[in-house]
């Protein structure tokens, strides 16, 4: 049996913790998502397995090292603007709403993956228009999958294999 990615959420603050794995698991059903309340659950479940860490500020701050060393794991939950000791870090303000959160989940997935690729001043071409049958064949799949919005369903292609990230 193959076994499925798992992502850490480290965050004393349940409302936080709940909320985040709740988005994690809309935009990315095909992995684990584990919720930890502190910082010595989360080393006792086997850190290593997880594919990333999403962690709140107060637990960075106290364990830095750890996080430091893994830092292409881990993944900042920042309350407003993140501070500049945290430059070097992957963050996401948790103070924003769903949208800009997603958002910000996806740029960070395709940034490592296709930073590399980048060209300087390339320009994508213009996509057809989708026909009427097009259209409600893609409302029908999102209906059925419970997703609404257009990162949502990136993710999902992305980690079924559907598509590649060099892709999108």
């Amino acid at each position: 049996m193959e076994r499925r990615p798992a992502i850490a959420v480290a965050a004393p603050n349940v409302l936080m913790g709940v909320g985040m794995k709740s988005i994690l698991e809309k935009i990315i059903p095909a992995a684990d998502v584990e919720l930890f309340g502190d910082f010595e659950s989360f080393t006792e479940a086997d850190p290593e397995r997880f594919f990333h860490f999403f962690v709140a500020a107060q637990l960075f701050v106290t364990h830095g090292s750890f996080f430091r060393a893994r830092r292409s794991k881990t993944i900042l939950l920042c309350s407003g603007q993140p501070q500049p000791a945290y430059a070097d870090m992957h963050c996401i303000d948790v103070c924003t709403n769903e949208e800009a959160i997603v958002r910000d989940i996806l740029r960070m997935h395709h940034g490592a993956h296709r930073s590399e690729h980048i060209v300087p001043g390339a320009v994508r071409p213009e996509a057809a228009p989708l026909s009427g049958r097009e259209a409600e064949v893609r409302r029908n799949i999102m209906e059925k999958l419970g997703i609404r919005s257009v990162a949502g369903l990136a993710i999902y292609a992305l980690t079924a294999g559907y598509v590649d990230a060099g892709e999108l």
